[in-house]
């Protein structure tokens, strides 16, 4: 049969021959279009497409907010039996400062010591967003299945602020340092050494959330990420003469031990060629008043240790996985000092 003869209209209508040819007709041109459209979704783009979440840029990325808070969100569904999220506060345009508590009973006040990790202080400076995320990752796959994620899911309580600072981390045209208002964090807190910052009214939203966070939970033990160098750096920051020498606390062993167990856990880090040991006294680094490491101390009770992640601020996002095997150890080994080593502040 030609295919002519498929088309041609009798006078009185369609004969049943006629009428079957063009349903077959019909058929196939939506054949053709169903495999032209089948085609096309499994071209290799929409393919990639398909399996990248929603919003979501292919490849490694430094997470923006809004992905941030779906991770945590995500995780904290996957992981609920040993997570909990909460907000500490707003930064100063009102994004929230989310928290992940792990633990086996999160929530729940236990007599067992409480750690924190403190991620982006400085906007500009991200790298810590993403390693609390993935030390969260490990802790939930390896729960029940390693002996040091389970202990430390067992035997205390570990927070993991990603972002303090997602104002400056979000800043056009580029991230910054400071946040909203242009003041630097790691500057704001009072001091003893600087009494201008004693207004506590008068600190930032931001410096103020990590404040109350701090007399809420009377953390043991907390470190923040940095970068810029690669230094594991201890109190004090600041001293009475404003020069670079040690600035000796009550408690300057134990930050000597607890910066040494960071720094010798770490690839590289003790192999410093700028600082001994791969740590350093704050002030003898140099001079900074109104940090959050000497607050946390003095006004917290906390040990806190402000770990210098990079000698380059913001590296490419195809690093952080390198990044997070060469802290992996360090990071887990201090959150377990809490655990194995009696420690405490003055």
């Amino acid at each position: 049969m030609g295919r002519s003869s498929l088309v041609t209209r009798g006078g009185g209508g369609w004969s049943g021959d006629h009428r079957t040819g063009f349903m077959i007709l019909a058929l196939v041109a939506l054949l053709c279009r169903l495999d032209a459209t089948l085609a096309e979704s499994l071209s290799p783009d929409t393919m990639d497409d398909a399996a990248t979440p929603r919003n979501a840029p292919a490849g490694p990325h430094y997470r923006n907010n809004l992905e941030l808070e779906e991770a945590l969100r995500n995780f904290t569904q996957r992981c609920s039996h040993i997570s909990k999220l909460y907000s500490i506060g707003n930064s100063t345009l009102g994004v929230p400062l989310w928290a992940l508590e792990i633990s086996d009973k999160p929530g729940v006040s236990e007599p067992e010591p409480a750690f924190k990790f403190v991620g982006n202080m400085h906007g500009d400076e991200p790298l810590g967003r993403e390693l609390v995320l993935l030390l969260a990752e490990w802790l939930c796959e390896n729960y029940l299945k390693d002996s040091s994620a389970t202990l430390i899911v067992d035997k205390l309580h570990l927070h993991l602020l990603p972002s303090m600072n997602p104002d400056g981390f979000a800043a056009k045209p580029n991230p910054m340092r400071n946040n909203a208002q242009n003041v630097d964090l790691n500057r704001d807190f009072p001091d003893q050494y600087f009494p201008a910052n004693n207004n506590e009214g008068k600190r930032q939203p931001e410096t103020r959330a990590i404040m109350n966070w701090i007399r809420a939970v009377r953390f043991t033990a907390s470190a923040s990420f940095h970068e810029g160098a690669l230094v594991a750096n201890y109190p004090y920051d600041g001293n009475l003469a404003v020069n670079q020498n040690c600035s000796v606390s009550p408690d300057n062993s134990t930050f000597r031990y607890l910066a040494g167990l960071y720094a010798n856990n770490h690839p590289s880090m003790s192999k410093s060629k700028e600082f001994v040991g791969g740590v350093t006294n704050g002030a003898k680094w140099y001079p900074l008043y109104g940090g959050m490491q000497d607050w946390n101390y003095l006004h917290g009770n906390c040990l806190e240790l402000t770990l210098e992640m990079n000698e380059n601020k913001w590296p490419p996002p195809i690093k952080i996985s390198q990044l997070w095997s060469e802290h992996r150890k360090s990071m887990l080994e201090l959150v377990l000092s809490t655990v194995t080593v009696s420690i405490h502040g003055f």
